[in-house]
């Protein structure tokens, strides 16, 4: 083993250390640093590493740092319990955008692991009749979009009795393999690490289980497959309608299509199936309850004060150096710019670049508070390899850690310094394209 990898695994163990501190328990924001500062670490050893001993290291080490998620229940993050109710009240024949976990409608089907007898204990939310239960906002239907839900029941029939969250995780963990497995493919063992150690991984995939891996993999998976452009559209929708964020990736797939005229036959063969299979799989639950399938998004709108930016933390970054009034509409307004700029000069042969510039530019642009947002960034770097991208998904995760409403949230702060990485990163690599390459190489 080269000087390089014996330094390179004892950092990784280390990683593996930390990161079994954080899903033990509520983690504070010292042990989220340093998970992050071990990883930029293991990053920077890696490059020192030929890339043919860096696969075994990448994709083991990344399996057993996902793994760890596994140790522990849900530490940071409620969400998971909405899953399993959505999946058990799919599997009861009714619809889960039609009544709230509170509605005494579905009074039968609770149990003491989501409605405990007793209020005692953390993440514990009231329910208008009195007792609690951890499902959160349990007097709202529920937000989650129709592939999602699809997998919540599929999860459900699968769980034997008793299991609890734990095969939500482990729906998680093989995910997150699944996609560490195909970046390896697509982008080799060197980029790929990006994805393999991130502490996001097991935190937000794994142990909270967040129902993004499964939105981050068809991205993945659409990117990563040689084929037809419809299955890549199809792909696409697949993914939107897991998480909606996903959307931010569908402009990287029309990458180029303004570059001479329009290119129609791509931008219908990738738009319409992808705008097909978001139809076709929220039908079911159309015909069963009518409008009601937008859920809580209007509500989690508004409770995220995305239409009040003088009330929270959206928009922080562009509030640091204008008026809060006009923070929406700049937002709204560059964000158009950077999807204009993907259109017309974004690499049709590498999609996923412009999926990274649109998908990260919405988080600096928007900046919320929920580490597992990110997620999608961090596998669009792994394939690009533009590590200065990765300071969004750190910045997340200050958010969250300090409290995504917290007053004076030093997360705004981490995605000020993200942005501005980013920048440098354009100029430098902007600079380097421009440079003119030496006589004996041009021979």
């Amino acid at each position: 083993m080269s000087r390089t990898m014996l330094p390179l695994g004892g950092v990784l163990v280390a990683l593996a250390a930390v990161l079994l501190k954080l899903v033990a328990g509520p983690p504070g924001l010292g042990w989220y640093v340093l998970a992050w500062a071990l990883f930029a670490s293991a990053l920077w050893l890696a490059g020192r590493v030929p890339e043919r001993r860096l696969g075994v290291l990448v994709v083991a080490g990344g399996i057993a740092l996902a793994a760890t998620g596994l140790t522990a229940p849900p530490s940071s993050s409620t969400d998971s319990f909405r899953y399993a109710w959505d999946g058990r009240v799919q599997a009861a024949g009714i619809s889960p955008y039609d009544h709230p976990p509170a509605d005494p409608a579905l009074i039968g089907l609770r149990d003491a692991w989501l409605f405990p007898a007793g209020c005692a204990g953390r993440d514990l939310w009231p329910l208008p009749g009195g007792g609690c239960t951890r499902i959160n906002r349990p007097t709202e239907p529920t937000i989650y979009p129709p592939v999602a839900q699809g997998y919540f029941l599929l999860v459900h029939w699968l769980s034997p009795e008793g299991s609890r969250h734990k095969v939500l995780q482990l729906g998680g963990w093989v995910m997150a393999a699944l996609a560490l497995v195909a970046l390896c493919r697509l982008a080799g063992a060197r980029r790929a690490a990006c994805w393999a150690w991130c502490p996001a991984v097991p935190v937000e995939a794994v142990n909270n289980a967040h129902v993004d891996m499964l939105g981050v993999l068809l991205v993945v998976v659409a990117f990563s497959a040689s084929g037809a452009v419809r299955a890549r559209g199809a792909l696409l929708g697949a993914a939107v309608a897991a998480k909606l964020l996903p959307a931010t990736a569908l402009p990287g797939a029309l990458s180029g299509v303004l570059a001479n005229g329009v290119a129609w036959r791509r931008v219908v063969g990738t738009l319409g199936p992808a705008a097909l299979v978001v139809a076709l799989s929220y039908v079911p639950y159309l015909l069963a309850s009518g409008a009601s399938v937008v859920g809580y998004l209007p509500g989690y709108l508004a409770e995220e004060r995305y239409d009040d930016p003088g009330d929270g933390n959206r928009y922080g970054v562009l509030r640091l150096v204008m008026p809060d009034s006009w923070a929406p509409y700049a937002a709204l307004a560059l964000l158009g710019l950077v999807v204009l700029l993907v259109l017309r000069y974004g690499d049709a042969d590498r999609p996923w670049q412009g999926a990274l510039l649109v998908s990260g530019s919405f988080l600096l642009l928007l900046t919320p508070g929920y580490s597992w947002y990110a997620l999608l960034v961090v596998a669009l770097t792994a394939m690009d390899g533009r590590w200065e991208w990765l300071g969004a998904p750190l910045a997340g995760a200050v958010a969250y850690t300090a409290g995504p409403a917290a007053a004076g949230n030093p997360g705004i702060y981490v995605y000020a310094a993200a942005t501005l990485a980013v920048l440098i990163g354009w100029a430098v690599r902007r600079g380097a394209a421009r440079r003119p390459l030496p006589a004996e190489t041009r021979s």
